[in-house]
């Protein structure tokens, strides 16, 4: 995996604005938890870089599970839209939007 994909989910939050992504990630032995949302991803469990140029998607970044969720994003009462979506599964909603 590489930021091209981090990219390719900022292009689909900027194309759907209504939804919030929350992606879970592995990265070696630790999992993070990143919201992307109108083409900004942001960790929620570890430090983000202050340039948006600097992607949250490491290159050797796997992609556990994908939830889709209707914004505003309320953490304490999310309002799931899809959930535990794959990476396949993703795909295909970014090549139905020509991402």
């Amino acid at each position: 995996m590489n930021s091209s994909i981090g990219k390719r989910l900022e292009q689909y939050t900027i194309k759907r604005p209504q939804e919030v992504l929350l992606v879970t990630i592995s990265i070696g032995d630790e999992q993070d938890k990143i919201a992307v949302f109108k083409g900004f991803s942001s960790s929620l469990m570890r430090p983000t870089a202050f340039d948006p140029d600097v992607s949250v998607f490491p290159d050797d970044t796997i992609i556990v599970a994908i939830d889709r969720i209707a914004s505003p994003y309320n953490p304490e009462s999310p309002r799931y839209i899809q959930q535990n979506i794959s990476w396949t599964e993703m795909e295909v909603l970014l090549l139905e939007l020509g991402l």
